[in-house]
């Protein structure tokens, strides 16, 4: 029996010779369509593959630097898109929260120096992989064959949006560093006060008392003035449930401030007193620390802790806190604002002084509703010549109510950073920073609250020889209402009743709480005649 040689090889039984033609398979339909479905890929490559046009790359990238994971789920890397995407969509649920229903939390974050100490640290680490995600996006996206032309364009673009989403989150890590820094110099942790409580903590922030009573100062030092003079001097006196506030305005020339039993009664026996001028209420501030340094031991403020003490016994009201501002802060707060609108009733100086007979350099102009800049802000709160203090405390308390009825929370916040740098120079206070937290809830129940004022002016009062009784009366009239009596009823006067004990009438009126929303409202005839009048003459 003979072998074919081409049926066998040389190795062996059962094996084929390759060299030899070999007998044809026909493909199956399931090779066939596997085949067909290589030449397309090859053909046809997906996104993931460089299938994905030039223009349709740019757009996937773009689209996905808005919205991590939306480019590498184009791309078919459905894993890492997928974790990205539920990432950013969780990032995003928070900050609408924090915008809307938690703008309570994200008050108490803004005032948290740890807080913002890790949120400025976490945003430039954000920042980083964000940049990384858009570039590995194109990366992921990108066309399998690019011209030069589109290779520097692709750069230029991924360059650009890099950009648009480092920029502002480093931006606002700055600001978070800003802020930190803000917090911790205003409200430091170790500032030393003679006149605060030491038994209050956050979780009772006003030690079980229905009020807070934070003093006002507007310090009136700049340049050419020697010290500050605390020419405002209001009393914000505030009910913790309903944020109902009430202000309580005292002339800056009120003579002889009381002091309670202590150190400073022992060395002012007959109110405060000077041994040269006159012992006005705006001189406290600073003559008390020059004559008597240490006379309630260790503090920060000295000037601050005798007017809290004074205007306490003056109002017969326990001052829990303070905080005074330079009156230059007005005019870099309404610039952040944006400005604020007031209602003029006169012409409200700008410059000018009394005592040297020197004019203003201009006016504003009485009309409603007139939107205020910060340096037209800082003269309608200060400006007098011409005019009487009383006038100047009418307005300043306007300013105050502008600035709690326009400058919403979440507003302030927005720009509160063109004021930081500035404001450590500005603002002092002995608000422990611990409390920030509850005073920015209370903030927002001043906001839905009622504000009135009680204005000890000379129509009540007599600055000179003021009666502290009938002050102290007022202000408990006016924190807490009495009832109304009922009326007597009606009898017939008989022959032989005795006629009614004429009551006399009193001499003095006592002081009327106002609503700020009317004592600041717009007066059109009193705006009228003034315009009628015409502008008052200037130094130009």
């Amino acid at each position: 029996m003979r072998f074919n040689k081409g049926m066998r090889s040389e190795g062996g039984p059962g094996r084929t010779d390759p060299t030899l033609p070999q007998p044809h398979r026909h493909a199956t339909r399931m090779e066939r369509r596997q085949a067909d479905v290589a030449a397309h890929r090859r053909d046809n490559p997906p996104i993931g593959l460089g299938g994905a046009t030039f223009t349709f790359s740019l757009l996937l990238t773009a689209v996905g630097a808005l919205v991590p994971g939306l480019a590498f789920l184009a791309a078919g890397r459905r894993r890492l898109g997928a974790t990205l995407l539920v990432l950013t969509l969780i990032g995003l649920g928070i900050l609408v929260w924090l915008a809307t229903a938690g703008q309570r939390t994200a008050l108490h974050l803004a005032v948290s120096p740890r807080a913002l100490l890790l949120t400025g640290i976490a945003l430039p680490v954000i920042a980083l992989v964000w940049a990384i995600v858009v570039v590995g996006g194109y990366g992921a996206v990108r066309p399998l064959r690019t011209s030069m032309t589109q290779r520097g364009v692709s750069a230029a673009v991924v360059s650009v949006l890099c950009l648009a989403v480092v920029v502002p989150t480093v931006v606002a890590s700055r600001y978070a560093f800003v802020q930190r820094d803000l917090i911790t110099t205003v409200f430091a942790d170790d500032k030393e006060s003679a006149t605060t409580r030491d038994d209050v903590t956050p979780a009772d922030p006003w030690a079980g008392e229905s009020r807070v009573n934070l003093l006002l100062l507007g310090g009136d030092g700049g340049e050419g003035r020697e010290g500050v003079r605390t020419d405002t001097v209001i009393l914000a006196s505030i009910d913790t449930a309903s944020g109902d506030m009430v202000l309580l305005s005292l002339p800056r020339n009120l003579e002889n401030l009381p002091f309670p039993p202590g150190p400073l009664r022992e060395v002012y026996p007959d109110g405060f007193a000077v041994s040269v001028g006159e012992p006005l209420l705006n001189a406290v501030y600073s003559v008390v620390p020059a004559e008597h340094p240490d006379i309630l031991g260790p503090t920060d403020d000295l000037g601050a802790d005798a007017l809290k003490l004074g205007v306490g016994e003056a109002l017969g009201l326990n001052v829990d806190y303070y905080l005074l501002v330079n009156l230059e802060g007005f005019r870099q707060l309404t610039d952040a604002l944006g400005g604020v609108t007031v209602n003029i009733n006169s012409w409200v100086p700008i410059g000018g002084v009394d005592s040297l007979g020197q004019r203003p350099d201009d006016y504003l102009e009485p009309g409603p509703n007139q939107q205020l800049n910060g340096f037209e802000t800082l003269w309608f709160a200060r400006g007098r010549f011409g005019s009487s203090d009383y006038d100047r405390m009418d307005r300043q308390r306007c300013v105050i109510n502008a600035v709690i009825d326009q400058a919403d929370p979440v507003t302030v916040l927005s720009q509160y950073q063109e004021l930081a740098a500035t404001t450590k120079d500005i603002v002092s206070t002995d608000i422990p920073q611990a409390l920030l937290p509850a005073f920015v809830d209370l903030s927002t129940r001043i906001q839905d609250g009622q504000t009135t004022s009680v204005v000890f002016d000379n129509s009540v009062i007599t600055p000179a020889y003021a009666d502290y009784d009938l002050i102290r009366a007022t202000v408990r009239d006016a924190l807490d209402p009495p009832a109304p009596s009922p009326a007597p009823p009606s009898s017939e006067p008989t022959a032989t009743s005795e006629p009614p004990t004429q009551v006399p009438a009193p001499t003095t009126a006592p002081p009327v709480v106002q609503s700020l929303e009317s004592s600041c409202a717009y007066d059109p005839v009193v705006a009228e005649a003034a315009l009628e009048q015409g502008k008052p003459p200037t130094r130009r």
